[in-house]
């Protein structure tokens, strides 16, 4: 198991759901860039990194049915499928580090809210890269959310990689063209304030 298993799945494991700083009691802003992005319930949607966030629910409960969420650590989704009870057999869960996954098929709408930034080496923002294209069809949306420019310099113990829409659009690629920004102060369970950034693209 890679370094980075061992500290997701650590993190899960001794954490409970609200003393972690990334805890939302809904995934308002990423559900409605999804819904804007993908308003037809038909739509394929894969959240990376999905780990124990309610969007999943919030999507079914939303009417999409064609739901996938990754994440690298398998106690997340366990906790994740756990408060869905019955609903979670409607999603495919995956186990997997985002830099060493080969993307079965592709999704109409990828979703990631912080994991990229975690990506502080050029190889691993490449690898993820790479699974983002292979992932995605032309016309896809991509919704990826990231500590802003003035957000924190690490989390969960780790460095990140701070991001405005425009540099992540930039670090993406030209295959991925910026179409909406937004920013958010989240508040996080210990009373800190985080600035994020969020970038919507479409894959050309």
């Amino acid at each position: 198991m890679s370094t980075r298993s061992e500290h997701w799945q650590n993190v899960y494991t001794t954490k409970g759901e609200r003393d972690v700083s990334w805890f939302q009691a809904g995934s308002k802003r990423s559900l409605a860039l999804i819904r804007d992005a993908a308003p037809d319930s038909t739509a394929s949607i894969i959240d990376v990194g999905g780990g124990a966030s309610s969007l999943a629910g919030e999507l079914l409960e939303a009417g999409y049915r064609d739901l996938s969420v990754l994440d690298i650590s398998r106690a997340a989704l366990e906790r994740a499928k756990s408060a869905l009870r019955d609903m979670s057999g409607k999603i495919e869960w995956m186990v997997a580090d985002i830099t060493r996954w080969q993307p079965p098929r592709r999704w109409n709408v990828w979703h990631d809210r912080a994991v990229f930034h975690f990506l502080t080496a050029a190889q691993d923002q490449d690898a993820y890269i790479r699974a983002l294209d292979v992932g995605t069809a032309p016309g896809a949306a991509v919704v990826i959310s990231t500590f802003a420019l003035d957000g924190p310099e690490k989390c969960s113990g780790l460095p990140v990689e701070r991001y405005s829409a425009q540099t992540l659009a930039a670090r993406l690629g030209p295959a991925f063209q910026l179409v909406r920004e937004e920013c958010e102060d989240h508040h996080t369970p210990g009373g800190a304030v985080q600035k994020f950034s969020y970038a919507m693209l479409r894959k050309i």
